[in-house]
């Protein structure tokens, strides 16, 4: 259950977060410009067979991106506030509050 909450709170947030326009390069190229530039990493039991939560207790930050079949990636969202402190109840809490 924790995986789906993880993806519907990115999908949430995302409604909030800065839009990420089109921007789309080689897997390996974004995920390391996630490590390098925000110090993000893959969020446990955020995968799903084409998405992944990105996310850094350090900054704050967090991605949603993308993969696609011929090895490309795309941010889907970003956003802050992420952090250690979110509970499961906290993230159900903001989801049930959505319009």
């Amino acid at each position: 259950m924790k995986p789906a909450i993880l993806f519907a709170a990115a999908i949430a947030m995302s409604a909030t977060s800065a839009a990420a326009q089109d921007v789309c390069m080689s897997a390996p190229e974004l995920e390391a410009s996630l490590k390098d530039w925000y110090g993000e990493q893959p969020v446990d039991g955020s995968q799903t067979d084409t998405t992944t939560i990105w996310a850094s207790e350090q900054t704050g930050t967090w991605t949603l991106v993308q993969y696609l079949a011929d090895g490309q990636s795309c941010v889907l969202a970003q956003g802050y506030d992420w952090g250690a402190e979110v509970s499961e109840d906290l993230v159900v809490a903001a989801l049930t509050e959505q319009p």
